[in-house]
């Protein structure tokens, strides 16, 4: 169906029902007698905890319980598990000390969870709450890598000698060291990658319930994997097998990688719901949300490049220290890892060198993050990549060009490993300069300075590894005796509009409406198994397993049709949602064959009933996704407030399901990363450990005012080759490209005072900072 179909900017078949309030996400359940938990969260950043009085809180009304860690104990409640934990480095073990749903000896940071206090209604568990009296120690705290790493640190983890929590190395560091000791010009970097706070429009929020009966539990809440939570918090937290824990996941009003998988307090709810004998619900608020929901980013990185007399770069060393918070959560340590191999970037570099440390902190634990060390990467080269161009004396764009990897060259395997499969990149380049007017920037620096303004341009070219790798997904397609579809699929939407383009999908393959495709997701009982969302994914592997089973609907409904038409097998055509004898006009729409399939005596002999079908996908390699950001804008040395004037991208998706939805992806993608490099920021007191701006009234978020009209353009002259769809993950990209542009343009602006460097956010007043050391 060609209005329908792949390619087709559809508009989003959740909106209508979304934008009138009839969604359903976490608050909007309401389950018979549900009980209400409000946790009792440590004041202090590192304390030890020398007794819990709750007695004055349980004496109070509609009080149902007042937990503590010794009854987690008592009941046999395991840790929060860490997902992926580092080998071995050099004989050392990482160290993954126990994430425990409530604090037991010690307070880890602010916001660490103590207690819990569950009644019959939220204000009286927040008043009890509030009468919960603990007895703490305060204990010095640190807050950045650097702290941390001081030899005269406190210890946050007896275990972590100096607070590493692991160590991490890729690539040949005996070629970088000769392409160093060879190189004509090198450059250096100290670069602050800030931490950043999700902000998703939903808080976290999780309801349990408990069935003494069946002995089953089930978990409402809102995630990007039902079932790596319902296997996170079986087994590890609950002490059950994964068929007694059902996960139930409605809309969830996003969630960026920060609700990847399980926290505590969804073990707490779960475990409080048997306890208490009723379904008990908890909603975090939004500073709440501040202070115990995974940090985003927070990397401390010195990184340097070789070049030769050319400006060709023959190595990139980079050492990195990641804060990891006081915790392991799911995804803590693979964030700063995974990330890494993408840091060669677009260009043929020869030799690489990567270490990373990751450090506790008395932080809240960080974790995946839009792009999940993906724009931590690209912002090393990008940033590496002007760095040398300044220094070299080339235009940035030139030195870009000649370090591209050639189009004749793929498939290419990096110096870290990667096999790229495609990417136009100079080609990415040369339409985004066009579309920039790239070459007339010097004329608006002139123009404005002579309104007393600087006015700079910044490029950033990215690519990132998404959307394939080990996990595999199934989709499975299930009629019903009127002839209506339901599609089943381990994925999970958290905003990006997987009803649509799954329905697209369909109408391609199938020729059917997408407004009749029903999309059931987020039901670990009713889906049998999946994978998730995440890594920008869902198209890619979970479009793929979809396209497959739709090939074996149509060849199981090509049997049943021929019998039906009585016709041979080999003469039946589909097109257009109808089966067809060659060459006659006799034929049968795909619905009426999936109604009669139900019928045993419709049906050829051997055939079984219904016209489901389900098939699976493991991609054989990763997409690799990649564009160019170009920014532009203007900075009022006075203030050291910045006007973006505008933004340019040029992006290489492969084949795109719906250009209107990859639109919204790669604006929200690039809001999200302007957002970082310019306003956002978490701070903790470096002294206390204490969240500085723990509010929206002290983090700053952008807001559309702050954006210009976003200029986005697809380069489709490179379909992937590693998926059957020949498209490459789109919902992190904007992110991945954003910051390096806006600094480069930043640093452009201000390069004719002589200031070469600032680091994330790049505020006013910061701007303004550097302005003033710069004229003293």
């Amino acid at each position: 169906m060609g209005q329908f179909g792949i390619g087709q900017p559809l508009r989003r078949l959740e909106d209508p029902r979304l934008l009138t309030g009839r969604g359903r996400f976490i608050d909007d359940v309401a389950l018979p007698r549900m009980a209400h938990a409000v946790l009792v969260r440590a004041p202090h950043a590192h304390a030890e905890i020398r007794g819990i009085d709750r007695d004055a809180a349980a004496a109070m009304p509609g009080v149902l319980a007042v937990l503590t860690a010794a009854e987690l104990e008592a009941d046999g409640i395991g840790d929060n598990p860490a997902l992926f934990v580092p080998p071995p480095w050099r004989g050392r073990d990482s160290v993954v000390p126990p994430h425990r749903l409530l604090a037991r000896d010690r307070a880890r940071f602010v916001g660490d969870r103590v207690a819990m206090v569950v009644a019959e209604t939220l204000l009286q568990a927040r008043d009890a709450a509030e009468a919960v009296r603990v007895e703490y120690a305060p204990l010095a705290a640190v807050t950045t890598p650097t702290q941390a790493a001081a030899p005269e640190a406190p210890q946050i983890w007896p275990q972590a000698e100096g607070n590493v929590g692991f160590t991490w190395e890729s690539g040949d560091p005996a070629a970088v060291e000769a392409a160093f000791a060879a190189a004509a010009h090198t450059v250096a970097l100290d670069l602050i990658n800030n931490r950043i706070v999700a902000n998703y429009m939903e808080t976290r929020g999780a309801i349990g319930e408990f069935d003494p009966g069946s002995r089953r539990y089930t978990l409402h809440t809102g995630t990007q994997q039902p079932h790596r939570t319902r296997r996170a918090l079986a087994e590890p937290v609950l002490r059950v097998p994964e068929r007694d824990l059902r996960v139930l996941v409605g809309d969830t009003g996003g969630s960026f990688g920060i609700k990847n998988s399980s926290y505590p307090e969804q073990g707490l709810v779960l475990w409080a719901a048997r306890r208490v004998g009723r379904p008990v619900k908890w909603i975090a608020e939004r500073g709440e949300g501040f202070l115990a929901d995974s940090g985003g980013r927070d990397n401390e990185t010195r990184a340097e490049l070789a070049l030769d007399a050319d400006g060709r770069a023959r190595a990139i060393r980079v050492r990195t220290r990641a804060n990891l918070g006081a915790y392991l959560n799911n995804n803590t340590c693979f964030v700063p890892i995974g990330g890494t191999a993408t840091l060669t970037g677009v260009y043929d570099i020869s030799a690489a060198h990567v270490r990373v440390q990751g450090l506790f902190t008395n932080t809240v634990h960080t974790d995946a993050y839009r792009g999940a060390g993906r724009p931590e990467a690209s912002y090393v080269i990008e940033r590496l990549m002007d760095a040398a161009a300044r220094r070299i004396g080339l235009d940035p764009a030139e030195i870009r060009r000649r370090n591209y990897i050639a189009p004749d060259a793929f498939p290419y395997r990096t110096a870290l490993g990667l096999d790229y499969d495609s990417g136009p990149f100079a080609d990415n380049m040369d339409r985004a300069m066009a579309a920039a007017d790239w070459d007339g920037a010097p004329a608006r620096k002139a123009d404005a300075v002579r309104r007393g303004r600087l006015r700079g341009i910044g490029m950033a070219n990215y690519i990132e590894r998404c959307g394939g790798g080990a996990l595999d997904e199934t989709a499975e397609l299930r009629f019903d005796p009127s002839g209506a579809l339901t599609l089943l699929i381990g994925t999970q939407s958290n905003g990006q509009g997987h009803q649509t383009a799954y329905a697209q999908i369909v109408a391609e393959k199938l020729g059917l409406d997408p407004a009749d495709l029903r999309v059931l997701q987020g039901d670990t009982d009713a889906v049998g198994q999946g994978n998730g969302t995440g890594g920008s994914r869902s198209i890619p592997v979970g479009g793929a397993a979809l396209a497959a089973a739709c090939a074996r609907v149509i060849d199981k409904g090509r049997r049943l049709a021929a019998h039906a038409l009585e016709a041979a097998v080999e003469d039946i055509d589909f097109a257009d949602g109808a089966f067809a004898v060659a060459g006659t006009d006799r034929r049968i729409a795909l619905a009426e064959v999936a109604r009669r399939s139900f019928q045993i005596a419709n049906l050829p002999p051997g055939e079984e009933t219904g016209l489901d079908e389900r098939a699976s996908f493991q991609p054989q390699g990763f997409t690799y996704p990649n564009g160019v950001h170009i920014c532009e804008l203007e900075i009022d040395p006075e203030t050291g407030a910045v006007d973006l004037c505008r933004y340019v991208v040029v992006d290489d998706f492969g084949v795109l399901i719906n250009p209107l939805l990859v639109d919204g992806q790669v604006h929200g993608g690039i809001a999200q990363g302007l957002g970082q490099a310019l306003m956002e920021h978490t701070v903790y007191d470096p002294a206390s450990g204490q969240l500085l701006s723990g509010s929206l009234m002290d983090y700053a978020l952008p807001r559309a005012a702050d954006f210009p009209e976003m200029e986005v353009a697809y380069n489709a002259d490179a379909p992937c080759r590693t998926n059957p769809l020949g498209v490459k993950g789109a919902g992190e990209a904007g992110s991945v490209g954003a910051p390096p542009a806006a600094i480069n343009a930043v640093l452009d602006a201000l390069a004719p005072l002589g200031i070469d460097h600032i680091d994330m956010p790049a505020t006013p007043q910061r701007i303004w900072a550097a302005i003033r050391a710069a004229a003293s």
